[in-house]
Parts: structure tokens; C-alpha cells; sequence
């Protein structure tokens, strides 16, 4: 990129240029000229720290290096390691209890615990969809996934699929917000008289167990609706005995719909693949339009064209006869990408810049639209903004992040400690010092989560030369795995974060896998989360059954008695140590690997999708970004440097996983073959990420990533 403006001292691309003097600062107390004179001091000041804290990762992982390397084939010694690591500043004293003092910020985040989406900025549909994804219908969820057994036959609706999933769904009334006497399916006729609901069975008459559930109605006649709370959520019964599902109900129940996503982070860090100031200003335009709530996107769907917009708020009468409103959509966060990476959207003295500080002052400033608005729908009632920052390494950056924030509001004018930060707890270093980390956030905290997937990639980067880790799929039964989702809710607990923001775990990776999900996600909420990550609108209308399930604060209240987690657990590093494995065993590992790695980069690379469902090498769908792509390639780096798999087996494997894929994408128009040639910028990619993972920084996969995104981009 040749061509810039002058801004402030600063070579700006003119499509950010652009972007910020005509579409971003219009209807702001900002100036372009306070904008960008702003922006350079910070980037003046903060910018050489921003290169210390980097400097100061290399330093300490060489220093660990070294260490292990001369430790290599002895006995492991615990103690001796923990020791090292606290001579080096690697872990750090814990300081006096404490308290964070994070101001109020919206029920969602603070009080109520349910689901939270995960979504790429950059895809306009997808993030619309997700924001609108605060209420979902759950008969559509079931009917139309493998959460009931079979499946819908014939092109129309299905009668008999459809009594599958009102039977279900009357199971989980029944369980949630059961009758005082009698069940949900039995139901006749639902009314609403003198302040309380009133169902009809047979010739009896019942009400709810628990009375106060029942907090509003909307419509009149056949077609209305009954609301209902239990555990902070909202459950609304709809009906219409016109509608074929409603007229196959006795009480003309046609739905049961579920606050869904409370909360929905807007990524864009490792679900997108923005490589340049165009990509970013793409990323930026759908955020704004999410700020000002006019983003809208029409797309052909099934032969038809289709629009989407922001849905409206919901109102209903409440019991008292007043009027009760609720958002339609999910409070947003926006996830800025880490301190690694520069970008030359923006040149100072003709170097790149922190990218992560371009996001901050772009993405706070576009929610200032926001908090201007003084009607209608808003994303923060609170008059917050909420911003997720990912891959931090210690308190010291976590420190760096608040003053940068601080900084970036006192540029656009805002009181310190309206930007609202979400520590993602993805890194070792993190993780072993989190408490401190949380500290250094105190003032501004709002959420903390487990990214068990970039924890496990730092992980196997930091003690790479430590010995051949763990085979991949073993890596969930490692000593450090459980003490860490563990320790990150005993210290959100201890530095009390209830009541001020989310204690989170990580994603649900299958997305087709939705009897699966129903059973085993419930573990997040009886850990102590009060949220969790989900891929889809339909995954959150069914995670959301686990919050009616579970009481979050109560189980919280019996956690926060329970003894710490294991420090020495956690630092237990998976090393395989003197075991063996069969040449079958490590053959399947290298192709397995091999072909999640080409699968999710040629998407990456040639056509620029930073996350999607990518077959397996057993055509299951999974979810895959970044984070899943560092697993895979640091695992068959660690192998490769300790001599368990060669270079040549590596470059075998590629090749015929590269035809496994090609294969697997056939039917996609945009697809280029990755074989017969094995030479274009995507498998080249790839095969980098292997061979140079040992070399790459914490084991991150952006650097390279971005390179051959550009050479892709570029021909």
C-alpha cells in the first residue's frame, strides 16, 4: 500500500481515512482533528511499551526454553519448575485480597446468566443474526436438529416431528416453570385473570407453582402470548389455534420461545481474516452499524431474496397493568484482536502500528453512537462499552490494556471507566497469575473466560522443548486442564466479579451435534459459569435450557467454599515422557492434524473465512478458527522437533490430506484444488505453520497467516 494522507503526523490508508471523517465521526462531539491528534499521541506514547511487553514474552520463553532444554530426560520436579518460573517473573507473589470495583454495567453481563454467541464482525448476515438471537423459538430448535431423535420427513412440516418437540418442550415447562398441580401437556386452555395465569385441565383449574414466574402478556384473543421468568430468563408461550402447530394443541400453544443470547461478542480477532486497512474497514462498518442499529444486509437464500435488520424491542403488559419492555437484542461486545500484531492501515515514522490500539480508539468510538441515544433501542442501558481483549500474557499487559482504555477515553471525551473490559483467560501466563491480572483490571472488569483452546496452543508453545507432548485427543485428561477451567471460576468468586460481570467457558465446537449438546453443556453452568459459548442462534436457544436447569448463583455460593485449585496441577506440563507409541498411532495423529490444518487455512487463505464448519478428517463438521489451528500446528511442531514424525511424513500427509480436502469442498464454486500442484499460497501456508511452529511468537498462528492471506489477495 503506497498511497496515504497525512493525519496528525500519522500515513493513514485512505480507506480508513475515509471511513473515520465520513461515516464514523459524523453525529460525534469529535473532531476528526482531536480523532487523529488523539490517536497519535497514544500511539507515540503507548506504542514503544506495546514493543517492551512483546520483547519481554521472547525473553522469558527463551529463558524457559533453555531451561528445559537442560532438564530434558530427567525426572520431572515441580517444585523446581515453579521455582524457576517465580526467579524469572514468570509467576508472580499474589497480593493482599481484593475486590473489583467495576461500575454498573447492563443485567446481562452483571446478573443474569445465560448463553453468549461468538460471531465474525466481518459477515454482515451472521452478525445480525446474532444479535437478533436474544429470543428463539424452541420448537424450531428441536424440530429442526439432531436434538430429537430422527428426523423431519417430506418437504412440508412435519406433524409427527412437531409432536416430538411440543412433547419435549412441555417436559421442559414442566421441570422449569411447573404447574402447582398437574403437567404442561395436559393443558386445555391458558388464561390470564386477575394478575396470574390460569390453566385449564379437564375440569380443574390450576396456576404456576411459583406465582410470581408469571411478569407479563401481549396480544388479545386467539393470537397472544403468556411471559414468564425463572432463573432471570424469559420464557413466552405463544399461541395461535389457527397455525398448524396450534391447532394440534388442545390450549392453542403454536410456540414456546426462550431468551436466548444475552450477550453476543462481535469478533474481530480470531474469527476473521482481516489482513489489511479495506478487511478492517469492513469489520469497522458493520460494528458502526450495529452501534447506530442501522445495519442491514439482503442476501439470496433458497431462490428468494432476503433482508435483515436489528429486531425492535419487545413490549408486553406487565400484571399490574404497566408496561414491560425488554431488549430483542443481545448486549454486544466487540472483541479487538491481542498486542501481537501491526498494521500498516496506519504508519508512525514509517513503522507499523499496534493494530490492537487501531481497534480500540475505532470500535469505543463507534459505540459513543450508542450512548448518545436517547430513545429506541440500545445496545448498553447502562451506558457502557463493552470490549473483549484477547491474548494477554500477565498482569503487566493486562495493566497496559487499562491504560490504553483510559486513554482512549479520555480522546473522545468519555469518564474513565465507561469502556467495560473482558479479560479473556486464554494464556499460561495468564491463567497462573490471574488474580493479579484481574487486579490490574479492577476498575473496569466485566468478564473473564476460559479459551481452552489458545490455552492449550500456549501451552504445548511453552514447553515445547520440554519433550513430545500429549497426543492431541489426550490432552483434555491433562493434570493442568481441569485446575484451569477451575481456578478461573474460583478466581472470578474470590476477587468478586458476581454481581459486576460474566465468569465464561469456552465454545461447543460441534454445531451439528445438538443431542450432545443438550447433554453435556449443563456442565458449564454447574461449574460456575454464568455464560458460555455457542456457534449458533439455534445452539443458544438450547443452551439457554441449562440456565432454567441450574441456579448459577446458588451453585456459585457452594463453590466459593471449596478449596482452590491445584497451582501445582497447573503447571504440571503434558509431556508424554519415556512412553511409546505405535508408527499406526503416529501416523494417524500426523493425518488427523494435517487435515484440520489444511481444511480450515485454504479457506483462510484463498478465500479469506476466518471461521466455519470444516469437515474432519470423518467428515464430521466442526467449528474451527484460529485457536484450533494453533493447537494442531504447535502439536505437530512439538513432534517434529523431538524426532517423533519427520519432515518427509509430514509433507506425505499433506499431500493426501490436501486431496481429502479438495474433496470435501468439491461443491463449493469459489474453491481452488489445493492438488495436483501443491503450490499455491493456502498449502504453502500450511506447511509453514508446521515446519516454522516452533519459531512463531507464544506459537501464534496470525503472522504467518496474514502473510500468505496477502499473497493469496494479491494475485
Amino acid at each position: 500500500m503506497t498511497d496515504r494522507v497525512s493525519r496528525a503526523g500519522l500515513a493513514v490508508a485512505p480507506v480508513l481515512a475515509d471511513f473515520v471523517e465520513q461515516k464514523l465521526l459524523p453525529g460525534l462531539p469529535v473532531t476528526a482533528e482531536a480523532f487523529w491528534a488523539g490517536y497519535a499521541g497514544l500511539l507515540r506514547d503507548l506504542a514503544p511499551e506495546n514493543r517492551a511487553l512483546l520483547a519481554e514474552r521472547d525473553d522469558l520463553q527463551k529463558r524457559i526454553d533453555d531451561w528445559l532444554t537442560a532438564h530434558r530426560g530427567k525426572d520431572w520436579d515441580n517444585a523446581e519448575w515453579q521455582s524457576f518460573l517465580r526467579e524469572i517473573g514468570y509467576l508472580l507473589p499474589e497480593g493482599p485480597d481484593f475486590k473489583v470495583e467495576t461500575g454498573p454495567s447492563d443485567p446481562e453481563i452483571s446478573a443474569v446468566a445465560g448463553p453468549q454467541l461468538v460471531v465474525p464482525v466481518m459477515n454482515a448476515r451472521f452478525a445480525l443474526n446474532a444479535t437478533n438471537a436474544r429470543w428463539g423459538s424452541l420448537y424450531d430448535a428441536l424440530y429442526g436438529t439432531d436434538a430429537l431423535p430422527g428426523q423431519a420427513e417430506g418437504p412440508g412440516y412435519d406433524a409427527a416431528r412437531g409432536a416430538q418437540a411440543v412433547a419435549w418442550a412441555a417436559d421442559f415447562l414442566d421441570q422449569s416453570v411447573p404447574l402447582a398441580e398437574g403437567s404442561h401437556k395436559d393443558v386445555t386452555d391458558y388464561r390470564v385473570e386477575g394478575g396470574k395465569v390460569v390453566a385449564t385441565l379437564g375440569d380443574a383449574e390450576t396456576g404456576l407453582a411459583d406465582p410470581d414466574w408469571f411478569v407479563g402478556f401481549s396480544g388479545e384473543g386467539d393470537q397472544r402470548s403468556i411471559l414468564l421468568r425463572q432463573n432471570g430468563l424469559h420464557i413466552e408461550l405463544v399461541f395461535d389455534p389457527a397455525h398448524p402447530v396450534g391447532k394440534a394443541s388442545a390450549s392453542g400453544l403454536r410456540d414456546v420461545v426462550l431468551e436466548a443470547a444475552l450477550t453476543a461478542i462481535q469478533d474481530c480477532e480470531d474469527s476473521i481474516a482481516a489482513v489489511d486497512a479495506e478487511d478492517k474497514v469492513a469489520a469497522y462498518t458493520n460494528w458502526l452499524g450495529l452501534m447506530k442499529g442501522d445495519l442491514v444486509e439482503t442476501f439470496e437464500k433458497g431462490g428468494k431474496s432476503l433482508t435483515r435488520r436489528l429486531n425492535p424491542d419487545r413490549s408486553f403488559t406487565a400484571p399490574n397493568g404497566g408496561t414491560l419492555t425488554l431488549p430483542g437484542r443481545a448486549v454486544l461486545l466487540s472483541r479487538n484482536v491481542g498486542h501481537l500484531m501491526t498494521t500498516d492501515a496506519v504508519l508512525l515514522d514509517g513503522q507499523e502500528t499496534p493494530e490492537g490500539m487501531m481497534d480500540a480508539i475505532v470500535t469505543v468510538a463507534a459505540a459513543l453512537h450508542d450512548l448518545q441515544k436517547t430513545e429506541g433501542p440500545r445496545n448498553s442501558r447502562a451506558g457502557s462499552v463493552y470490549i473483549v481483549k484477547p491474548k494477554m500474557h500477565g498482569p503487566k499487559e493486562a495493566a497496559f490494556a487499562d491504560r490504553t482504555y483510559a486513554r482512549v477515553e479520555d480522546i473522545l471525551g468519555l469518564a474513565r471507566g465507561t469502556v467495560k473490559l473482558g479479560l479473556m483467560d486464554e494464556e499460561r501466563r495468564t491463567s497462573a497469575n490471574l488474580r493479579e491480572c484481574i487486579r490490574a483490571l479492577k476498575g473496569r472488569i466485566v468478564f473473564i473466560n476460559t479459551g481452552f483452546l489458545d490455552r492449550t496452543g500456549d501451552e504445548i508453545h511453552t514447553v515445547m522443548q520440554g519433550g513430545p507432548v500429549l497426543p492431541k485427543s489426550e490432552m483434555k485428561d491433562a493434570a493442568w486442564l481441569p485446575a484451569y477451567e477451575a481456578g478461573n471460576v474460583d478466581a472470578g468468586l474470590a476477587t468478586g466479579l458476581r454481581g459486576k460481570g460474566q465468569i465464561g467457558k469456552g465454545m461447543w465446537a460441534k454445531p451439528d451435534a445438538m443431542a450432545e449438546m443438550l447433554a453435556t453443556k449443563q456442565g458449564h453452568p454447574l461449574a460456575g459459569a454464568t455464560t458460555a459459548w455457542v456457534p449458533s442462534p439455534t445452539a443458544a436457544t438450547l443452551h439457554a435450557v441449562h440456565y432454567h436447569q441450574v441456579d448459577v448463583p446458588a451453585r456459585q455460593d457452594e463453590l466459593a467454599k471449596r478449596e482452590r485449585a491445584s497451582l501445582d496441577a497447573l503447571m504440571t506440563p503434558p509431556l508424554m515422557g519415556p512412553r511409546n507409541l505405535s508408527a499406526e498411532r503416529i501416523a494417524r495423529e500426523i493425518d488427523l492434524n494435517c487435515q484440520s490444518i489444511l481444511g480450515y487455512v485454504v479457506r483462510w487463505v484463498d478465500q479469506g473465512i476466518g471461521c466455519s464448519k470444516v469437515p474432519d478428517i470423518d467428515d464430521v463438521a466442526l467449528m474451527e478458527d484460529r485457536a484450533t489451528l494453533r493447537i494442531s500446528a504447535q502439536f505437530l511442531a512439538n513432534w517434529l522437533l523431538h524426532g517423533l514424525i519427520t519432515e518427509e511424513q509430514i509433507d506425505e500427509s499433506l499431500r493426501r490430506m490436501a486431496i481429502a480436502v479438495d474433496r470435501q469442498n468439491a461443491k463449493d464454486a469459489a474453491y481452488v484444488p489445493m492438488a495436483p500442484g501443491y503450490d499455491g499460497p493456502a498449502f504453502k501456508a500450511a506447511r509453514a505453520l508446521i515446519i516454522e511452529g516452533t519459531t512463531q511468537p507464544s506459537g501464534y498462528t496470525e503472522p504467518l497467516l496474514h502473510a500468505w492471506r496477502r499473497v493469496a489477495k494479491a494475485q
